[in-house]
């Protein structure tokens, strides 16, 4: 398994290029802002060939080098159909402008092919088997993408801005909910293995084990508790 990420632009947000090995085909998770060039760089250093980008939600810092990254390997894009909009008016996934001279710098809009994810699809895309759980909450289109184990290789969840090391993504933005946020947390996060890899939108990789026993919001929902309670580090994500 060849797992190659790299944090991606302005908002630092962590673009992933998943393959079964070097010289393979591969998906691409979450090219943002300015991620063109990091993914070039990562296919010509690995030898990799691109069939798909997929999306854990459609905020502009995870889909705004989605048509060029498309567009250089002729590729589909895969997003959750609520969260769609966003990749034609991403000012609209935040509720406020993101500022022109950004603006300048980003090519709004969907690729030429837009394919759109169910909760509990499997997707079979280069060799690998992606599962597709919705998670709303920082959106309403969130999702996340888990790999089962394999060989000597631990069960992996690219979670998106569901679930950081030691925090959760914001839920202030428009489509954001603190209660489904809990929910997602609780039916996603808390039922898988504790050996299980999270490689998550922003910050370093962490596991469940470790965010079952530390992370304030996953401990929450894993005590059954309601309301604010021990949910009190600062959130992270657009």
């Amino acid at each position: 398994m060849l797992i190659a990420g790299f944090p991606a632009g302005a908002w630092g947000t962590n673009c992933y290029l998943v393959a079964p090995a070097a010289g393979e085909e591969c998906v691409i998770i979450d090219p943002g802002h300015q991620a063109a060039d990091g993914v070039a760089e990562a296919v010509r250093k690995h030898r990799l060939k691109p069939v798909a980008v997929v999306l854990t939600h459609g905020h502009i810092d995870h889909v705004a080098s989605v048509v060029p990254v498309c567009g250089a390997h002729d590729v589909p894009a895969w997003i959750h159909p609520d969260d769609r909009y966003m990749m034609n008016d991403p000012e609209k996934g935040i509720g406020r402008s993101i500022g022109m001279p950004l603006l300048g710098e980003l090519t709004v809009g969907e690729p030429d092919d837009v394919k759109e994810l169910a909760d509990g699809a499997k997707l079979e895309l280069a060799g690998l088997e992606l599962s597709v759980a919705h998670a709303p909450g920082h959106t309403k289109g969130s999702v996340t993408f888990g790999m089962p184990e394999a060989a000597d290789i631990p069960p992996i969840l690219f979670s998106g801005d569901l679930l950081f090391a030691g925090s959760i993504g914001r839920t202030d933005l428009p489509g954001g909910d603190m209660a489904e946020m809990l929910d997602s947390l609780a039916r996603v996060c808390l039922p898988l293995d504790d050996s299980t890899v999270v490689l998550s939108g922003h910050g370093p990789q962490t596991t469940i084990g470790q965010e079952r026993s530390t992370n304030p919001y996953l401990r929450q929902v894993a005590a059954g508790r309601q309301g604010h309670g021990a949910a009190e580090a600062p959130r992270r994500g657009m």
